[in-house]
Parts: C-alpha cells; structure tokens; sequence
C-alpha cells in the first residue's frame, strides 16, 4: 500500500476535471506521483460528482486511498467573469484594462473609449456583466469624462461590482457616487499612472478576488472554496503564473494551450533590445491572450471558415475530441498547425512602416517575442497527439512582419498536464515550483 498523498490540485475545467498528487522532495521541488481525470458533472448539477470520479481514477492509477492531502483548486467551470471595460483612450486605459482582466479570469465581452453614449449604455444592459471595469486618466489628469463615466454606469442600476482603476484623484468622489446609488465599488491602483507607465498587477488581484466569489457560483464548487485556504484560482490565471515562475527560473516563455474552444497563448518577456525603442505602447511582461474562435473541436467550424479549406470542410463529420484513429488525430493536426500560427501572429507584435515628416520610421506594436527561449505546448491537442513538437517549431521564424520567436528557441511539451496544476502550487510554494520546472526541463533536454 503506497503512502499517503502530501498536495492534490483539482483542476475543475468546462469538459474535463483533473486531480494530481504531488508529494514535496527533500531536495526541493515536487515529486508527481498520480493524476486523475473524468468528465466535469456541470451537467448533473454538481460539479463535486466529476471531482470525485477523478479522484478514484487518480487511486486506481495510485494503488490506494490517498488520505487527506493540501488541496488546491482552480477551475474555469463557472466560465469567466463576463466583463465590461471602460477607459478615456483605447491605445492607453481601455487597453490596460484589458490586458490585466485576461490574466485574472475576466472574458471582456465589451470595450469603450471616451464618453459613454445611449447606444453603449444598452449595450452593457444587454451583456449582462459579471463586473463592470471602469479605468480613465493618468494620475491627476483628465477627470470630466470619467466622472460622466461613472455617473452614466450607476444610473443603470446594475447588480454587480463596478472595479475603478483610473486617475488617482478621482477615487473619493468615484467611490461616493457608487455607493450612494447602493452599488460594489472596489478601488485598484491606476492600471495607467503615468505616459508609457503601465500597472496591471494590483487590478488583476483585485478581479482574481472577484473571480472567487463567482467562480463558487458553478454547481457545488462552494463545497471545494471550504477545502483551500487558498481560494480558488482562475484556470488561465494558474497558467500564467507558471509562465511567470517557469521565465524567472529558465528564461522568456512562450506558451500555448489549444483547447476543443480556444487558443489560449500566454508569453513571459520584455522583448529584445533591439525593438524596444520602436515600441509606440507599453506591453505587459506577462501577457495573455485567448482567441476564442480557434478551437479544434467545439470551434472547429470558425477554423474551416477562416482557412477556406474544402477539404477540411468535407471531413468536419469525422472530427473527435479524442481521436482514435489516425485519420481523425491528422484532422485535428492540421486544425491545431492552424490555430498555433493564427494565434502566435495575433498574440505577437507587428512591425509596420511610420511615414514622417523626416522620411519612414519603423514601429511596433503589441508584444515582441523576439527573445523568448522556450515554447511550450499544454493542453490535449498539442500533447496527447504526435507531432505538437512541430507544430510549435513552425511558428520559430524570427522577426519579419511579426515579432515571432528565433529558430533556437526550445521546445517542450507538457505531456502530463502539469503547468496550470504547478501555476496553482505556487500560491504556497513557488520555490518548489521553480525547482520542479527546472528539474523538468533537464530532463526533457537530456
């Protein structure tokens, strides 16, 4: 009989609920000694069933009862929070907004710049916000229009928290007027300080907190909030941090997670030198992007219609989830070979052509991946079937019109599906989380 389990993450995601055991090494680091898996119970009103069918699946795989572990949990079951984000300019607040509600769990359903009109205001009614992002100014600037801002967003009435991270000198007034109209208001430091300034991480917190209060909401995860006193983390969230500790400890990472509805791309890196004085706008270290029309099965339809493949059109009946044969995993080849390069170009800066005054300029913008040293695939369809390996090598070009990674960054592929589990662990431990990727990564290049 095998000893009992130290850590157990649960990872609680829309299809498919993932449980690993992990016990810490005394040298440093994480030993992962089983994993579980089995359907998400969404449907069965309770999503604990899909929890504890995968925790029998991980005993199976084990040998026996796993006692009564440290238990962490992320999920994306509840779906994310459906967000509204308002700022002054798009290229300056509303943008930053949107960068820090990627990385936290937000779908940012809706994007405005300057003073909200008629037409707007229905249009967050009808979006149904879990939260509304209110941003605006640099500290101690321009103040009239987030203030009308403000007004017109709390003359609808709406049953949900309002998060402001605009000019400083407007959070007194800005909290006043909401909760005189009996609505949440919570208060970020300004995502945009100052010109070129940008600061995203205390408003991702905040939304992170957010998102635990509305992640308890999916049937019966209120019972899994009582087994953590870590809270729960947003799945894409988890991710990203594993990106940030994986880049401290190994270097700049890129990372992809091919989904059957999403292509979720996550990168960790300042960029090389060599652009950085081209850039016209600040880029977050750590950035997400999700595309939400590149999924290789429930979305595989949007990736016909984007290649205009007919070939692809005609087979569409054969595709699996999880492919059985070799015709069907060669179908869902060709759609991930589609959705890494189709992401990698949106998620990656563009180089374009600035006519001055004083003859052509280059320019940047959006994110240079230029210097990333590492590309990693996690998730099914990069992982569980042949040839993710190179797919991902394909999109190592260097920098042409997109800011893509070098022919010698490295590939891995997380074939047991540990990344978002490790990303979660590192809450408590990112020392060991560390220690475990770098362990990783010598053996995969041994």
């Amino acid at each position: 009989m095998p000893n009992n389990i130290e850590i157990l993450t649960i990872e609680v995601g829309s299809t498919i609920t993932k449980v690993n055991g992990f016990n810490l090494l005394s040298e440093g680091g994480f030993d992962h000694v089983a994993q579980g898996f089995a359907p998400t119970s969404i449907a069965q009103g309770d999503v604990g069933i899909g929890v504890l069918q995968a925790k029998a699946d991980l005993e199976a795989r084990y040998g026996g009862p796993i006692g009564h572990p440290e238990t962490f949990v992320n999920s994306s079951a509840a779906g994310g929070l459906r967000m509204t984000v308002h700022g002054l300019t798009y290229s300056m607040t509303a943008r930053a907004a949107r960068e820090a509600a990627l990385g936290a769990g937000g779908i940012v359903k809706m994007v405005t710049a300057g003073e909200l009109d008629d037409f707007e205001l229905d249009e967050i009614r009808a979006t149904h916000p879990n939260i509304i992002l209110l941003a605006g100014g640099v500290d101690f600037g321009e103040k009239t229009v987030v203030l009308k801002n403000a007004e017109k967003l709390a003359s609808l009435h709406l049953d949900v928290p309002v998060v402001y991270a605009g000019n400083s000198a407007l959070r007194k007034p800005i909290h006043h007027l909401f909760q005189t109209a009996g609505q949440e208001i919570l208060i970020a430091d300004n995502v945009f300080p100052d010109v070129d300034v940008l600061n995203i991480e205390p408003l991702r917190h905040l939304i992170h907190e957010v998102f635990n209060r509305h992640i308890i909401h999916a049937p019966g995860m209120a019972h899994f909030a009582e087994l953590t006193h870590w809270g729960i983390l947003p799945t894409p969230g988890a991710v990203l941090r594993g990106a940030e500790l994986f880049a401290e400890e190994l270097g700049d990472c890129l990372v992809f997670d091919v989904g059957g509805a999403t292509t979720d791309v996550h990168s960790v890196t300042d960029g090389a030198m060599e652009w950085a004085t081209r850039m016209v706008e600040p880029e977050p270290r750590a950035k997400r992007t999700v595309e939400g029309d590149l999924g290789v099965y429930v979305n595989a339809r949007n990736i016909v219609d984007l290649a205009g493949n007919s070939e692809w059109e005609t087979r569409l009946a054969e595709l699996q989830a999880m492919p059985a044969t070799e015709r069907e995993r060669e179908l869902t080849r060709a759609l991930c070979l589609f959705a890494v390069g189709t992401g990698a170009k949106r998620h990656a800066g563009v180089v374009t052509d600035l006519y001055t005054a004083t003859g052509r300029k280059q320019i940047v913008k959006g994110k240079d991946l230029s210097a990333v040293k590492w590309v990693i695939g996690t998730g099914g369809a990069l992982t569980r079937i042949d040839g993710g390996a190179a797919i991902l090598k394909t999109i190592c070009t260097g920098p042409g019109k997109h800011l893509l990674p070098v022919p010698e960054a490295r590939i891995l592929l997380d074939r047991d599906y540990r990344f978002s589990a490790l990303g979660t662990l590192a809450q408590a431990y990112p020392d060991d989380v560390k220690a475990t990727f770098r362990r990783w990564v010598e053996l995969e290049m041994d």
